[in-house]
């Protein structure tokens, strides 16, 4: 097993993507502390990965808050010893923040996205990390989008966020990589199976002036094999970079976006 007796938190657990990664990380072996803003999707999750015998314990976090980050980081500690991995993949609803042209988008909904994703990854990673340096080992991962690198019409603030997210995946391991902590990020393309990109879909409908399925076709052929990216490929790949194997990599987004975006 790749993870095999690390202890891996994940934020934003509740969530598909979330989820996806923390069951990954369970079946690689990985001992799996769940959080998010809601206790109960949360804990079906962790029920989820409890069926199949491996460990998962949920917990109600609030990753935009430094001190329930910090207080939940201390429990797991004191339960399963040193944290190896930190992944977060907490998201905040598209529907107010996408639909709107820039020109007529308020200063306010434009600004939330941009602070909230930023905000979070950096209170997790800099939580993790501050525990990490005195073993000199660690991994910390989140989760950006197509936009961060392509422009997109009636996106508002999310595209800017995730390309700040991915800079400031890169800065911190420019300053965390000699210490023993490798940084990086996954880019995956559409993930069809999760509410984000329906949500995204419905707060542009009008705009686009075309249907779920159609949109759905039409961004899978921007990409190579013509389909959009799993969450099954996603998870595995959070696991893979989480693990031994990938030990060379570090300040960087991992690109899943099956050639919609060339790097």
């Amino acid at each position: 097993m790749l993870l095999a007796d690390k202890v891996a938190v994940v934020y934003g657990a509740g969530g598909a993507i979330g989820g996806a990664v923390g069951r990954a990380f369970a079946r690689e072996g990985a001992r799996v502390f769940l959080t998010g803003r809601s206790l109960n999707p949360v804990e079906v999750v962790a029920k989820d990965i409890g069926s199949g015998g491996w460990s998962a314990e949920p917990a109600e976090v609030d990753a935009l808050d430094e001190q329930a980050v910090d207080r939940h980081l201390q429990h797991v500690i004191a339960t399963a010893g040193p944290v190896d991995i930190s992944f977060n993949g907490v998201g905040i609803p598209d529907p107010e923040i996408l639909g709107t042209p820039m020109i007529d988008l308020d200063l306010e909904w434009f600004s939330l996205p941009i602070a909230a994703y930023t905000r979070s990854y950096f209170i997790t990673a800099r939580m993790a990390a501050r525990r990490m340096v005195a073993r000199g080992s660690g991994v910390i991962m989140t989760v950006t989008a197509i936009p961060s690198r392509a422009g997109f019409p009636l996106q508002g603030g999310y595209g800017p966020a995730q390309a700040a997210k991915e800079a400031l995946t890169r800065a911190l391991s420019a300053e965390l990589a000699s210490r023993g902590i490798r940084v990086v990020g996954l880019r995956p393309n559409g993930l069809p199976e999760t509410d984000t990109l329906r949500e995204a879909f419905e707060a542009r409908a009008q705009a686009l002036g075309t249907g779920w399925d159609e949109w759905q076709r039409v961004l899978a052929n921007r990409t190579h094999p013509r389909r959009l990216s799993t969450l099954a490929e996603l998870a595995d790949m959070a696991a893979f970079m989480a693990s031994e194997k990938a030990s060379g990599m570090t300040g960087t987004t991992v690109n899943l976006t099956m050639g919609t975006l060339d790097d």
